[in-house]
């Protein structure tokens, strides 16, 4: 069994590090960008943009049924093909009437009490689709292990999103600009990604078959990941709600600088760790050793970044984005326990998806939204609300991390 391991093992980091030079400059360019952007654009117009954001991503989740995760799952090109194909039909049926809702929501103006402008709520669907095919294509090129194309992807999505942002900034600096800007560069890294790896015509027979040998995903999988992006997006949604945009604009830039590390390497490590154990388990009906390969690493680098945001947030957020951004170094030292955890949390839930184990991670993302309801509604200050809500998502991610441990010893664990 050692020997069968060793080459896996051999060869994970390594992989890793491919993906990694490309999401570290993916990830790079819209950090850098903020520093410009956080001078171009006032709090309240970057909060105003956030929610919209949030709103988007959180609707992008939904509109997959997420069937994309089952690629990775398939056995050769022509049945992860056809997943993609799947997938694809799923998005372009749900934003047509995702569409009609948010033209709905722009005529009635109820899009006002989530700070939205009409305009902002009439993209909301479109965009949504666009991230949601966007990362249709980037699984897509994780499971074939394309790592190149996977990385320029992401590559060329950042810099198209980064570039049209700041130009808009020196144009007019709105939130409605910030949006469309977004959407363009979502748009072109699809441009690309289509080109380098095409979606082809397949049997409308085999698509029917992987939605209903995967029917668990829209079941189980959509609801615990609609209520995980819902719960990673309601804190801008209450915060602008109860404390004003600004307050939402100074969480979403804490939130954005402490998720770059996390998007950086744990995205890079999800991608290798998707394909490599998922084959493990087929083999071996358990993953153990690939799981405790890669918390292991994932540990190590998570205590040493989190030590050195411990020791500069302040100064880190002061000098590259300025003064107005002060407040962001405290609501760091508060929130990174939370993203200690999540570090390496995030990458290995996918062992609930190889064990199709789905109905736990329901129960915790059910745990999870609670959690977040009560500890952002109940504090009076925007910093006890932020101080409950990390303290909260920190012990759920303890029980994550247990749970996804038992689940990757198979039989074992259960």
């Amino acid at each position: 069994m050692a020997r069968a391991l060793s080459p896996w093992l051999g060869m994970f980091w390594p992989n890793v590090a491919k993906v990694l030079k490309g999401t570290v400059l993916a990830q790079a360019i819209p950090v850098l960008s903020s520093m410009l952007l956080t001078r171009l654009f006032l709090p309240a117009e970057f909060g105003a943009f956030s929610v919209w954001l949030g709103l988007a991503q959180l609707i992008a989740v939904f509109m997959t049924g997420r069937y994309e995760t089952a690629i990775a799952l398939e056995q050769d090109v022509s049945a992860r093909l056809t997943a993609v194909a799947a997938t694809a039909n799923v998005i372009g049926m749900t934003a047509l009437l995702l569409a009609v809702a948010g033209g709905a929501l722009a005529w009635s103006g109820k899009s006002a009490s989530l700070h939205l402008t009409g305009s902002l709520a009439v993209l909301l669907a479109p965009t949504a689709a666009l991230i949601a095919i966007a990362q249709l294509w980037q699984n897509w090129a994780a499971a074939e292990q394309r790592f190149g194309d996977l990385t320029a992807i992401r590559i060329i999505q950042a810099l198209g999103i980064s570039l049209a942002q700041v130009l808009a900034g020196l144009l007019f600096p709105t939130a409605v600009s910030l949006a469309l800007a977004y959407t363009l560069g979502v748009l072109t890294s699809i441009a690309y990604a289509n080109y380098r790896l095409p979606l082809k015509g397949t049997a409308s027979h085999a698509r029917r078959d992987f939605r209903r040998r995967h029917y668990r995903l829209p079941l189980l999988s959509l609801p615990a990941d609609t209520i995980n992006s819902a719960a990673a997006q309601l804190p801008l949604l209450f915060i602008g709600a109860r404390f004003g945009p600004e307050s939402a604009g100074l969480l979403a830039l804490t939130l954005r600088t402490l998720g770059a590390p996390i998007s950086i390497l744990g995205v890079s490590v999800l991608d290798v760790f998707r394909g490599r154990a998922a084959a493990a388990y087929r083999d071996r009906g358990e993953c153990r050793a690939e799981y405790i390969d890669t918390a292991r690493g994932l540990l190590i680098i998570s205590a040493v970044a989190t030590g050195v945001l411990a020791l500069t947030s302040r100064w880190l957020f002061v000098t590259a984005f300025g003064a107005p951004w002060a407040f962001c170094g405290t609501l760091t030292l508060w929130l990174l326990p939370m993203f200690f955890l999540r570090f390496i949390a995030s990458p290995m839930s996918y062992t609930f998806y190889i064990a199709n184990r789905q109905g736990f991670d329901l129960v915790w993302q059910v745990a999870l939204l609670v959690t977040t309801v009560v500890t952002l509604s109940l504090p009076p200050t925007f910093l006890g609300a932020v101080i409950a809500w990390g303290a909260g998502y920190s012990a759920l991610y303890v029980v994550y991390l247990v749970g996804s441990y038992r689940l990757s010893l198979g039989r074992a664990g259960r």
